[in-house]
């Protein structure tokens, strides 16, 4: 079999053809030993993204993704399950519901991303926490997540390798909104993490990479498909991120944001979807008979503070300190200029653009421009309100976190530029949609 130069395989992806099995796995072995250089990376995730794939070039490269390094096998007395957003602005959800399942009687071996473009990361933000380590040798995870039942960790070398390095250089190349990528991105990770249940959170709208619904709903299906076709009990959701998801965006405040949910101070948008998701995954794992015994045992796993337990353990193990929920604040440093933004005038939110305020927090220097580069954990934004809500012209309506005057100042552009208020009734908005 012949086979074609890293160009001449681009270049059939850039023309509109579909790439064989072997151009696949070709290509996917270029970006694993570097043999393909970044600028040809970017190249084939550009024509992806303009040009697409078909249904079996999606599940081609998700399979040869997850070939590209090690996949765990694991011997536990429960199911192994995990949850996944493809990204969104105050989506803090994985950090409350890892605990929650793993209260629950699940095994979570959640394996996260750092943040693409105007979202935030999983893995960031767990690193916001002090001697926290999202990468922990391949025993040590292993032996907490049997232990403890949850461990939120960074992608290791060894996993998915090659979605590691597609995954830095789309972030930074305006190739995140694709379908085939994204898909097969999330999916490698999942099924070299050995995964049995998965429950998917497709956001859609302005602060998503699907803003049109029609093709959040396309991932959704697609997903689906390729999950279930691997063997794994999947179902997704999709959800709203025309706003941001919770009242908080940033790393360090979203770590607290998620330590007072599961210490009883709850949203209810973003408690609905954490509820949702949940009950997914607990009557696809066979722990609960129905989605109302899911959301009792859900809601039964924060007041008797067993996920919140979890949360503890987990931190403690994965090298946090001991008692960070006792003592928070403490350890999550906080941003030299902190300025609250208050409403021009009374009304009601008409809306809260949520990729206006995931730049906001980018801007402040809690995102990135470059692959690999640092973040400033300490800034953000919090008090976001949401659509519907009444406000006066003294309402606080977003609290910046930033490290210097100058950066606050762009952000407060940025933020009023985001949020609208109506003189007329508006509406909350529904934050479950299909």
């Amino acid at each position: 079999m012949i086979h074609l130069t890293p160009a001449e395989m681009i270049a059939i992806k850039r023309d509109g053809g579909a790439l064989s099995k072997q151009m696949i796995d070709d290509v996917v072995a270029g970006i694993t030993d570097m043999s393909l250089s970044d600028a040809q990376v970017g190249a084939f995730a550009m024509a992806v993204r303009i040009r697409g794939m078909n249904i079996d070039e999606t599940v081609q490269l998700t399979d040869a993704m997850r070939r590209s390094g090690t996949s765990i096998t694991w011997n536990l007395d429960g199911p192994v399950v995990d949850k996944h957003s493809t990204g969104g602005v105050g989506d803090t959800v994985s950090l409350m519901l890892a605990p929650m399942l793993a209260a629950c009687g699940a095994y979570v071996p959640m394996i996260s991303g750092r943040g693409l473009g105007h979202t935030g990361g999983t893995c960031d933000k767990m690193e916001a926490i002090p001697g926290y380590t999202t990468t922990p040798s391949r025993e040590n995870f292993q032996n907490i997540v049997r232990d403890i039942g949850c461990a939120v960790i960074g992608q290791t070398n060894d996993l998915a390798p090659a979605d590691k390095r597609l995954y830095s250089i789309r972030d930074v190349t305006a190739t995140v909104e694709s379908i085939p990528l994204i898909c097969s991105s999330i999916l490698s990770k999942k099924l070299a993490s050995g995964t049995n249940v998965l429950a998917m959170n497709v956001t859609t709208g302005g602060g998503a990479f699907m803003a049109k619904l029609e093709d959040a709903k396309a991932l959704a299906q697609t997903i689906t498909s390729v999950a279930q076709g691997a063997g794994v009990r999947c179902h997704s959701l999709v959800t709203d991120m025309d706003q941001p998801l919770g009242s908080a965006a940033g790393n360090s405040i979203e770590v607290q944001y998620a330590l007072d949910y599961l210490q009883g101070v709850r949203e209810p948008r973003m408690h609905e979807v954490v509820l949702a998701l949940g009950t997914l995954v607990l009557v696809d794992a066979g722990l609960a008979k129905d989605g109302m015994d899911a959301k009792v045992k859900l809601e039964a796993s924060l007041t008797s503070g067993a996920a919140l337990e979890k949360f503890a353990r987990m931190i403690s193990a994965l090298g946090g300190p001991i008692d960070f929920c006792e003592k928070s604040t403490k350890y999550l440093v906080s941003a030299p200029v902190i300025r609250e933004v208050t409403a021009e005038r009374s009304g009601w939110i008409e809306s809260a653009g949520a990729k206006e305020i995931g730049m906001s927090v980018v801007v402040l220097g809690g995102g990135r421009t470059q692959p690999g580069a640092p973040v400033d954990w300490r800034v953000g934004v919090n008090a976001i309100p949401s659509v519907g809500e009444k406000v006066e012209s003294s309402t606080v309506i977003a609290c910046i976190h930033a490290a210097s005057e100058d950066a606050a100042n762009i952000a407060e552009q940025r933020i009023r530029a985001a949020i609208s208020i109506s003189e007329s009734l508006v509406e909350p908005r529904a934050v479950l949609i299909a």
